[in-house]
């Protein structure tokens, strides 16, 4: 696709949204009171801290557990994590069990603290997850345009915090077998989640499982909740990694991506194969036109938060299309934007968002284009988070009708 033209670029300088700007919005912090309920902020087993920063567009959470502390960024993951952290605890005390302890010759009964507290790791490294994770700039617009927010980022990939390589060791699929996934699908939770301190405890447990076969007698008690894991928790808990490969390569296919695209989109290891997973599969249920060239903006993502972006906004495109039917996407896009029910839907899974620079020229860019492009009549633009006030007004001005806190998402407080 060609770059953007000198008329949308003068189209986007002079919009009225942009010259109206007499200063831009400043990145906004947050109480947990504010955007967490009670439940969320503080249960049996964790507490967030008071203070919560915005990170490009998402919230970055202090998350301390009975298991060792975390710094999720975006509410997505604190809420993965908070359930995660359940399961732990859950696992933990079935591990004091009979049972349990017959099978593991009894080597946890002298500590009495169970297989979690005895995996984790006791001189806290933990602490660091998450610091190198936090950059996804504000680069909404074409695929191509990476030079702005590359400069912006702080922490370059060869200069990675040990605590990133520690969470990206933990991510491999080396240690989540059978008998792993089998307890995953027990609690419940991811057997391929970032989260370094269920890793350790999954593999441990399915190393006692192995020579005991303890899984099928004993019962979990995990609290009904519904996850975005359970969508395809049949094939992530069911299937082998290179079985699971396969079927993701062949739904890939049915798309019409490359070879080339494909192998790329699956070498990126910013995403988990359940991520990856669920990418395709929110995709295929939809098929529209257009959508293996997401599949190529999506292999170009340089993190794991930003890996998830485009997840989460295929899966939202798959609710959007249970909606009403979509038939088009934009191309050479980032954000995802989608002809459906007559008009353009830009699908932004995003926390908060702020008027700055950046999305001022985004907003605008992608509006003229999908009227030009798409050829939309009216255009809608749906946050699972929120929007400042200012931006919702520049946004009308636009001509965008925004919807907020959609699929529930999103802080509460202003």
């Amino acid at each position: 696709m060609r770059t953007a033209s000198l008329a949308v670029l003068i189209a986007v300088t002079a919009s009225p949204a942009v010259v109206s700007a007499q200063s831009w919005e400043k990145p906004k912090t947050f109480k947990a009171s504010e955007v967490l309920t009670p439940e969320e902020k503080k249960g049996p087993h964790h507490t967030v801290g008071d203070k919560v920063p915005t990170e490009g567009f998402y919230l970055a959470f202090e998350l301390h557990t009975d298991f060792g502390d975390l710094k999720p960024v975006g509410l997505d993951l604190l809420r993965k994590r908070v359930k995660e952290t359940q399961a732990l605890e859950a696992l933990n005390e079935v591990s004091k069990t009979g049972v349990f302890l017959d099978a593991a010759g009894r080597s946890l009964e002298a500590t009495g603290k169970g297989i979690v507290n005895v995996a984790k790791d006791p001189e806290g490294t933990i602490k660091g997850i998450g610091t190198g994770l936090k950059r996804f700039g504000h680069n909404l617009g074409r695929k191509s345009k990476r030079a702005v927010e590359d400069a912006t980022d702080d922490e370059s990939k060869e200069e990675k915090s040990t605590a990133e390589k520690t969470e990206n060791v933990a991510n491999s699929v080396l240690g989540v077998n059978k008998s792993a996934r089998t307890w995953a699908q027990k609690l419940q939770v991811d057997p391929y989640s970032r989260n370094p301190i269920l890793q350790k405890a999954l593999i441990a447990v399915a190393k006692i499982d192995a020579a005991g076969g303890i899984a099928t007698k004993v019962v979990v008690p995990i609290p009904t909740v519904v996850s975005t894991t359970s969508t395809v928790g049949s094939l992530v808990w069911g299937k082998d990694p290179e079985a699971l490969r396969k079927a993701n390569e062949a739904g890939l296919a049915t798309l019409g991506v490359s070879q080339e695209v494909t192998a790329g989109f699956f070498g990126n290891d910013e995403f988990t194969l359940t991520e990856q997973t669920r990418f395709v599969a929110a995709l295929t249920a939809v098929k529209a036109k257009g959508l293996a060239d997401y599949v190529d903006a999506a292999r170009g993502a340089q993190t794991p938060r930003e890996a998830l972006f485009f997840v989460e906004s295929a899966e939202m495109l798959k609710r959007q299309h249970g909606q009403a039917s979509v038939s088009v996407v934009l191309t050479d896009s980032r954000a995802m934007v989608a002809v459906s029910g007559g008009g353009a839907v830009a699908l932004l899974p995003l926390d908060y968002l702020a008027w700055t620079e950046p999305v001022a020229q985004s907003a605008a860019e992608i509006a003229e284009r999908a009227k030009k492009e798409l050829g939309a009549k009216g255009l809608q633009m749906q946050l699972t988070g929120q929007a400042s006030a200012r931006a919702r007004k520049e946004l009308q001005g636009l001509g965008w009708a925004l919807q907020e806190k959609a699929s529930g998402g999103g802080p509460r407080g202003q």
